[in-house]
C-alpha cells in the first residue's frame, strides 16, 4: 500500500503582506514530495486552525515578518490544543529573535527558522518530525 504524502499548511497570519518566502517554502516542500496547502495572505489564527482541521494536515508552517509572533504562535497553539491537534506540528519562520524563538519553543511551538535557512533543512525537519510523531 502506498503511503500518503505529508500534508503541510503554509499560512500568512495578520497584516503581513510579504509572501515571497512562504511561496518559496511551499514550492520547496512540494518538490520534496509533500502536499502543500497555501492559505494566502491575511489569515487569522482561527482561519489557519480551521483550514488545518478541514485539510487533515500533519504540519502547520507560519511565515511571519510583522513582529506579531508572540501573539500569533500562542494563539494558534491554543486553538490547536482546543481541537485536540496534539499530533500536528506547528512550525514556521521569519523575523523572530533567537530568545523569542526559544520562548515559543518552550510553549510547544516546533523549531522556527530565520531568513536564510536552507530550504532543505526545513523540509528535512518537517519530514523527520511527522514520521516520528504521526502514524500513517
Amino acid at each position: 500500500m502506498k503511503q500518503r504524502p505529508i500534508r503541510v499548511l503554509i499560512a500568512k497570519v495578520g497584516l503581513d503582506g510579504h509572501d515571497r518566502g512562504a511561496k518559496v517554502i511551499a514550492t520547496t516542500l512540494r518538490d520534496a514530495g509533500m502536499e502543500v496547502i497555501y492559505t494566502g495572505l491575511r489569515q487569522t489564527p482561527e482561519m489557519v486552525v480551521n483550514t488545518a482541521l478541514q485539510e487533515d494536515v500533519d504540519a502547520i508552517g507560519v511565515s511571519i515578518l510583522s513582529g506579531a509572533h508572540n501573539t500569533v504562535f500562542p494563539k494558534i497553539l491554543h486553538l490547536m490544543k482546543e481541537n485536540e491537534m496534539d499530533d500536528v506540528l506547528l512550525t514556521g519562520g521569519g523575523i523572530i529573535p533567537e530568545d523569542e524563538m526559544q520562548a515559543l519553543h518552550e510553549l510547544g511551538v516546533g523549531k522556527l527558522f530565520p531568513p536564510g535557512t536552507p530550504t532543505r533543512t526545513i523540509a528535512d525537519y518537517i519530514t523527520e518530525w511527522v514520521h516520528t510523531h504521526r502514524s500513517f
